[in-house]
């Protein structure tokens, strides 16, 4: 080796070391506080979960709640989350992370509050529409501050880290709720309410720190020195358009909503999103269905929802170092069916709990994988902001299915018809997965071959390639 090139060897050793000290720094910054306010989200949303088990017939007595009412009230919560999704990561464009996504906390934490005071059913469904509505802006508008921080091939980790909190959520949220719910009484309250409130106040606080916490974009970041930011914009602008400052423009809401493969990530998520929260939502009843007591099915939450934690950073780890996603998704579903089948065939409570923790490790697994994939694929600034909550929006939609689907009516069995019914949107989740990852391929190949045959006609300039976005001929779908 020449002189020469040990000089280059070390310049580019010296600038991946660089690059490395800036990521861990952006990812102190950004990852701890987003993980915690989703962690607050789906405890929030899942107290009526956990209530529903602890404490089985205080609240449809103290509300005079119908059969149903329980599966409305959840239902409900979705139809104000996919409401407001899309128009919220809009006003995440034009305005600011650091003081919108606090805000939106803030927000939620009073409307949770507010659950532990109504006092008939009437109310709780207003109420849980305005907790849905308030909570929609998170995710999509996280996963949207991250395509803005990290390169393309980094976004999925980070967004697994960041969906782990719902694992947790579901692991520690049972014990919590139920140590809470021992306060029945006092002050004159329930301990429904009391659950609901104290979760409320926690989350109400942590989003009065969080203003001072959450970053602004990466052009204006102040945790950053002004070498790091510019270091941080030159590899951002050399993977995508994220180190740019792009101005809000209709006409990238209407490419968004006109593509073909954002509406395919959108059905991929509605596919995955009735498992997720139906299995969430319901998994406590299920597990004491095995005929475990109420505290007993809290603490047996647990093993499962941790199990796919740890799945969730491994298997991101391993497609991130692959550079794939396609499989892995697939995988993941797969390994979900067998699950359900498990649950639905055996006679025995325990090959039903082991497949109760297939389940969670595919339907988890596959959700955090899927759920960073237009942030990687889809390019323009705010046709990738719609892409992402669009997706997650039409997604939900497969979770207020699976809300009214798992019914009282149709319990008996451990939720046998709703567990074969979700084996079919797994299935679903599969083909629109298959269909992505084929017609991505497909369009690589296209652009390499029109590349290696148009020679000088196919150039572009940088200006021309931002605003293109993913429809320029140099850029290249994460499959």
């Amino acid at each position: 080796m020449s002189v020469s090139e040990k000089h280059s060897v070390v310049e580019r050793d010296q600038l991946l070391a660089e690059d490395r000290r800036i990521l861990r720094k952006v990812d102190r910054r950004l990852l701890p506080v987003f993980t915690l306010l989703y962690l607050l989200s789906f405890l929030d949303r899942f107290a009526l979960c956990l209530i529903r088990c602890i404490l089985t017939d205080s609240v449809p007595k103290d509300l005079g709640l119908s059969a149903t009412g329980y599966n409305t009230a959840l239902a409900v919560y979705f139809v104000g989350y996919v409401a407001f999704e899309v128009p919220a990561n809009i006003i995440l464009k034009r305005w600011n992370p650091q003081v919108w996504l606090p805000s939106l906390t803030l927000a939620w934490g009073i409307v949770s509050i507010c659950q532990g005071l109504v006092r008939n059913q009437a109310a709780l469904l207003g109420i849980r529409f305005l907790l849905g509505a308030t909570e929609a802006g998170l995710f999509p508008g996280v996963i949207y501050v991250f395509s803005v921080y990290y390169l393309r091939r980094e976004r999925s980790w980070r967004v697994a880290v960041f969906f782990g909190g719902s694992a947790l959520a579901g692991a520690f949220g049972g014990i919590l709720a139920y140590l809470i719910g021992l306060m029945d009484g006092v002050g004159g309250k329930r301990g429904w309410q009391w659950i609901f409130i104290l979760e409320g106040i926690l989350t109400a606080a942590i989003s009065l720190a969080a203003y001072f916490i959450v970053p602004t974009w990466s052009h204006q970041a102040k945790f950053l020195s002004e070498d790091d930011k510019a270091r941080l914009l030159d590899r951002l602008q050399a993977d995508s358009d994220a180190g740019t400052d792009q101005a809000f423009k209709w006409t990238s809401v209407q490419d968004a909503f006109s593509d073909h493969l954002v509406w395919a990530y959108a059905f991929l998520f509605h596919g995955f999103s009735f498992v997720l929260y139906s299995l969430s939502f319901f998994l406590p009843t299920i597990i004491a269905g095995l005929g475990f007591k109420t505290w007993q099915a809290q603490l047996m939450t647990v093993p499962p929802n941790a199990l796919a934690s740890l799945s969730i950073w491994a298997t991101v780890w391993l497609s991130s170092k692959r550079n794939a996603r396609a499989p892995f998704i697939i995988a993941a579903a797969i390994l979900a069916i067998i699950g359900y089948i498990l649950l639905i065939t055996c006679k025995t409570s325990g090959l039903q709990y082991f497949g109760v923790h297939l389940a969670a490790v595919g339907v988890y697994t596959g959700n955090s994988l899927l759920l960073s994939w237009p942030g990687e694929n889809v390019s323009g600034q705010t046709k990738r902001a719609v892409a992402v909550a669009f997706q997650i929006a039409v997604g939900d939609i497969g979770a207020i299915a699976g809300c009214l689907i798992y019914r009282p009516a149709l319990s008996s069995h451990l939720y046998r018809t709703p567990n074969l019914i979700a084996i079919g949107y797994l299935l679903f989740a599969i083909l629109m997965t298959m269909y992505l990852w084929f017609v991505m391929n497909l369009e690589n190949k296209r652009r390499d071959r029109l590349l290696s045959e148009g020679g000088t006609k196919v150039e572009e300039t940088e200006e021309d390639r931002f605003r293109r976005g993913d429809r320029s001929i140099h850029y290249r779908y994460q499959t």
